[in-house]
């Protein structure tokens, strides 16, 4: 079979649902057909497309600016040689790019600093495992979500912690900004350990929170696993496919896992390019049937079961999923 570069790739199977993106971005029935042909070819989708004001000003700049983590393998992760960035999400804003007809530029984020950078306007939009909630709905706009993943926390084997009971009482690492801790209390309390009594999801802060457990916050999770090996911390508290990274020999997940975590692509709030992120990042990870005869709808997720040294690499197991839908499609068509 003739290798295909995940960029090429991405712009044949991006052409499912090219179409309903462009539309959506401000491009009328006919240009977006148009684009979607000449997309195919190389040339530029969105330039024959009239879009709203904040896009156009993107195309005009050429230049899609978008926060990423710098390493989370799989999702996000930067070569600390060449500078690239590589993972399932530098892919998709790298995409959404595409329908735009411009470059991406990187700009790397942290779960406290994602936020302050899209309101300032320094980025155009985030996708780092950022996770769509009530209370962010109010501040940015989200995508539909293109992944879902679940809370879980790491402990190192010889303190002898295995579920959330034995949390009781200790000291867990978070992510500044994130909503992890928050998770990890009403889990607790969902399984009796904590009773709850002070506990209010809206109030919620892992500086004051001394109940039952406490929460140290760090800038980055290469600080809350150096934590974790030097004891100041007994867990390590994100979203599991985060934690996959840092379980190394001697290292293991609790026996549970809670809170799921739909992850989106944000954007300014009332942005009308809001609309436009939306529909292109649903476009790009959307396959139609996974089969010739099935009416379901794969949405292709990382499998982080694939050796460390190929995460490390940028190329997941989510590729060759993808690569072997894409194959069966066309000798089924």
């Amino acid at each position: 079979m003739k290798k295909i570069s995940r960029r090429d790739f991405l712009k044949v199977t991006g052409l499912v649902g090219a179409a309903a993106a462009l539309t959506a971005c401000g491009g009328s029935a006919s240009s977006t057909a148009a684009s979607t042909a000449s997309s195919a070819a190389g040339s530029t989708a969105a330039s024959t497309a009239a879009l709203s004001a904040d896009t156009q000003a993107i195309v005009d700049r050429g230049v899609l600016k978008v926060g990423v983590k710098n390493a989370v393998q799989g999702f996000s992760f930067q070569d600390t040689l060449t500078g690239e960035y590589k993972g399932l999400e530098d892919s998709l804003a790298e995409m959404i790019a595409e329908r735009l007809g411009v470059d991406v530029e990187f700009t790397t984020v942290t779960a406290a600093t994602r936020g302050e950078l899209l309101d300032s306007g320094d980025i155009d939009a985030v996708l780092a495992t950022f996770t769509i909630t009530e209370e962010r709905k109010k501040t940015w706009d989200f995508s539909t979500p293109y992944y879902t993943d679940y809370v879980s926390v790491l402990v190192e084997d010889s303190t002898g912690i295995k579920g959330l009971a034995d949390l009781k009482d200790k000291v867990v690492g978070v992510s500044s900004g994130s909503t992890s801790a928050r998770a990890l209390v009403k889990a607790m309390i969902d399984e009796g350990v904590l009773d709850g009594a002070n506990f209010d999801a809206d109030t919620f802060n892992a500086d004051t929170w001394k109940d039952g457990v406490s929460f140290r916050q760090y800038d980055d999770y290469p600080a809350i696993s150096t934590a974790l090996s030097a004891g100041e911390v007994q867990g390590f508290c994100v979203d599991k496919s985060i934690l996959a990274i840092y379980k190394t020999e001697g290292r293991s997940y609790i026996d549970a896992e809670f809170s799921p975590q739909e992850y989106g692509v944000a954007t300014k709030k009332g942005s009308d390019f809001s609309t436009c992120a939306t529909t292109s990042s649903r476009a790009g990870w959307q396959m139609a049937p996974s089969s010739s005869s099935s009416k379901t709808t794969v949405w292709i997720k990382p499998d982080f079961s694939e050796p460390r040294e190929c995460r490390e690499r940028g190329v997941c197991h989510v590729w060759l999923v993808f690569v072997r839908v894409l194959v069966h499609r066309l000798d089924a068509s």
